[in-house]
């Protein structure tokens, strides 16, 4: 039995949200981000047009498109509308994946024994857009790439079905750039030798493309002929990661305890990123020598930065710790997460600052978490 894999996409998810609250923004160059030395989160079909792109420099946005209207974001907003959207695909679909806070798959697989598949994903893109009023974009296809880069190909607010029978003809012709997992490196890299269409990364031999490309390119080789069988998982919220450290014997050194807690806070931001999670909120736990045990919470917006992280959790601590008593037990919490593609806080961090994150979690990733820290809580966790 062939597959049923359906990809659904919010169309500019953060703008859309945004004209949902104030209707003065459709129509307009509308850009989401920072201040001026932060980056682009999102940015209307409008502001892409002189050349605006996510993760470019705020001043450089302003720049091609001095006209737009700059909005700073609202994470608040944005996660509770994914969750809408969340629930109106749950209540309908029989397996969902939530690969990001604005797309999803669905397998629908034997459907077509009962009601048209393609049919049916039509009357489910009408009912979100009919009670969320947020556009969408959906391919059905045999697997998840074909028809991830189906929905790529239909946007903006479009829709297609791409059978068994088409998918060479629809991939073919493609810039290799389409394919995920095709970033810059692999691009530059594959262009070097004549290689810029999926048609003629499918006719390369897989051995060639491992020696260049290393593992990947066998994935890479499957994908551009149309092979992915990676599965559908249902989804699931993961709703909060922790740490938590007993003192081999009760502790008063303040210090120390501080520079544990930030240790904490940086590799459970670390792992929130490689997770591709954000979290709203830092919970504080203590227990001391008598076995009292308190908690202190506090919302923030939504991050996955670590300096934000570990400031919210010190000052936590200094309003949670209130007896002048040896501590047992630190531990930190974060909680309220939301899934999503969006690993940094891009509305508040400089670009600076996000270059300066991924170089320090690609070291982590290559050498182990070990490999690199900030000094204030390097020690105390290695």
């Amino acid at each position: 039995m062939d597959r049923a894999i359906v990809h659904m996409d919010l169309d500019t998810f953060f703008v859309s949200c945004e004209r949902l609250v104030n209707s003065g923004l459709n129509g307009i160059p509308l850009i989401i981000g920072g201040g001026e030395r932060g980056v682009v989160s999102s940015c209307s079909y409008e502001a892409r047009t002189f050349g605006v792109r996510s993760a470019m420099p705020m001043k450089m946005a302003l720049r091609l498109c001095p006209q737009a209207r700059v909005v700073k974001g609202d994470m608040e907003l944005y996660s509770r509308m994914s969750h809408t959207v969340t629930e109106v695909i749950e209540e309908s679909a029989p397996v969902m994946e939530k690969s990001s806070i604005d797309e999803f798959y669905l397998d629908l697989t034997g459907m077509d024994k009962f009601f048209g598949a393609f049919k049916w994903t039509n009357e489910l893109g009408a009912k979100i857009e009919r009670e969320t009023g947020l556009p969408i974009s959906y391919a059905l296809s045999i697997n998840k790439t074909v028809s991830k880069i189906g929905t790529g190909e239909s946007k903006p607010h479009g829709h297609q079905e791409i059978p068994l029978m088409g998918v060479h003809s629809f991939l073919n012709p493609l810039p290799i750039k389409k394919m995920p997992g095709v970033g810059d490196s692999t691009f530059r890299l594959l262009s070097r030798v004549g290689i810029r269409t999926i048609g003629t990364l499918s006719e390369m031999p897989v051995e060639v493309l491992q020696q260049m490309i290393g593992k990947n390119g066998t994935d890479l080789w499957k994908k551009s002929n149309g092979i992915d069988e990676t599965p559908v998982i249902p989804y699931s919220e993961r709703k909060s990661i922790s740490k938590e450290r007993t003192f081999n014997s009760d502790t008063m050194d303040i210090k120390e305890v501080k520079g544990l807690i930030a240790g904490m806070a940086e590799d459970l931001a670390h792992q929130l990123r490689q997770e591709k999670w954000l979290t709203s909120t830092v919970v504080i736990k203590i227990r001391y020598s008598n076995f009292d045990t308190e908690t202190k919470q506090c919302r923030v917006t939504y991050t996955s930065a670590d300096h934000t992280l570990a400031r919210v959790a010190l000052e936590l601590f200094d309003k949670v710790y209130s007896r002048r008593m040896r501590l047992r037990l630190v531990g930190l919490r974060f909680t309220d997460l939301v899934h999503g593609t969006y690993q940094m806080n891009l509305f508040e961090d400089t670009a600076e600052l996000i270059n300066l994150y991924q170089a320090m979690d690609n070291i982590k990733n290559r050498f182990g978490k070990n490999a690199v820290g900030r000094a204030v809580g390097y020690n105390f966790l290695r």
